[in-house]
Parts: C-alpha cells; structure tokens; sequence
C-alpha cells in the first residue's frame, strides 16, 4: 500500500472535501458513492463504479466468467434434485 499524503479536514457539518489531484485520480466527481470500510489500521475510502462504469471491465476474464455461472447454475439444478 502507497501513502499518498493528502489531508482533508472533516467540517462542522462532518463532511469531507476529497482533495482534487485525488478525485481526479479516481474519476470521482458530484454524485459519485464512495465507501467507507473499517479496518483495523483505520479507514479506506473506496470509490463504487456504476454498473454502466463496468461494462467491459471483465471482456479479458468473460470465458471464466461464463464457465463460472455454469457451473454455479449445474451445481444449483443438481441441489434442487435431492
């Protein structure tokens, strides 16, 4: 993990203003969700992706993919047999 060194002050309000060569980064900007996961060291922010945002982002895995549903599908149909 890489410390980028960016401060932010959390306000009366308690919101944060994300530093901009961040949100530029990332590609976050007004509506963007982002989500905050606790771990033991403290906090991540991690920035959510529309579903729309994702088409195509898997296009090399999508034969692993498919294989995967099919045989999670197989496995199901085998389960509501017993």
């Amino acid at each position: 993990m890489v410390a980028m060194g960016q401060v932010a002050t959390v306000t009366s309000k308690s919101m944060v203003t994300v530093p901009s060569k961040i949100r530029k980064k990332y590609g976050l900007r007004q509506g963007s969700k982002v989500e905050f996961v606790e771990v033991e060291e403290g906090l991540f922010l991690v920035p959510l992706k529309t579903l729309r945002e994702l088409r195509g982002a898997a296009k090399e895995k999508s034969s692993l993919l498919v294989e995967a549903v099919r045989e999670l599908n197989r496995e199901h149909r085998e389960e509501t047999k017993k």
